[in-house]
């Protein structure tokens, strides 16, 4: 019987280095030895990617790798998501998702993306390189409670702030969340935004406080 340390090592490395069946492997027998799967996939895949996102932005990977990470993930994802019970008490809903036009860096909004789907909500991911209108039809079309929109640079950052107005004017009661590496809390604040998530772990609670303000404003309009 393996370690419980041993196989978050296994699979975080196996994410690192792209080692799809090793990831697979490690990740059934994280289910046949009776391990939390929602630990292996935080503690284990999910700190895989952080680290390879992070040798991406220093320049040590470059986009191939990263898709060979991003594998190794799913391989362990697919088989640990179906096991993870839906924890009471945690306010699902549906969540918009896209990084923004001009910008196609989608390493830490497929992170986020990957954090909403195991908490339980229905996520709709538009991609990267994603037109500001498209942000404010998908919201329409589903009626999302929140669009979360990614940059990762100062450039297409700016294109955020158009964004915001133009969700907020067709519906004021959405929540507008913002990450990626240039934008701070400040920077949200300026841009009209409602959440800003420093990193992908924080992003689900984030959301979930963004959802209660939002309900206690619609309260209190009644």
């Amino acid at each position: 019987m393996a370690d419980r340390q041993e196989l978050l090592k296994i699979l975080k490395d196996g994410v690192i280095n792209y080692r799809v069946e090793e990831v697979g492997k490690a990740a059934q027998q994280v289910l046949d030895e009776g391990h939390d799967p929602l630990e292996a996939v935080m503690d284990g895949l999910a700190a895989g990617m952080e680290e390879v996102g992070q040798l991406f932005e220093e320049e040590e990977y470059f986009v191939p790798e990263v898709l060979m990470c991003a594998d190794a993930l799913y391989a362990g994802l697919d088989i640990l998501r179906p096991h993870i019970p839906k924890q009471d008490g945690v306010v699902s809903g549906q969540l918009v998702i896209g990084s923004v036009e001009g910008d196609v860096h989608d390493i830490g909004k497929n992170i986020v993306r990957m954090m909403f789907d195991i908490a339980g909500w229905e996520v709709h991911d538009l991609g990267r390189d994603v037109p500001l209108e498209k942000f404010v039809d998908e919201q329409i079309r589903t009626d999302a409670n929140i669009v979360a929109m990614s940059a990762m640079m100062t450039t297409t950052m700016q294109g955020m702030k158009r964004a915001v107005e133009m969700i907020k004017k067709k519906n004021p009661d959405v929540a507008i969340m913002l990450g990626g590496a240039p934008v701070t809390k400040e920077t949200a604040d300026i841009f009209g935004a409602d959440g800003y998530a420093e990193s992908a772990g924080n992003a689900v609670s984030e959301a979930i406080k963004m959802i209660a303000r939002l309900r206690e404003q619609h309260q209190k309009k009644q």
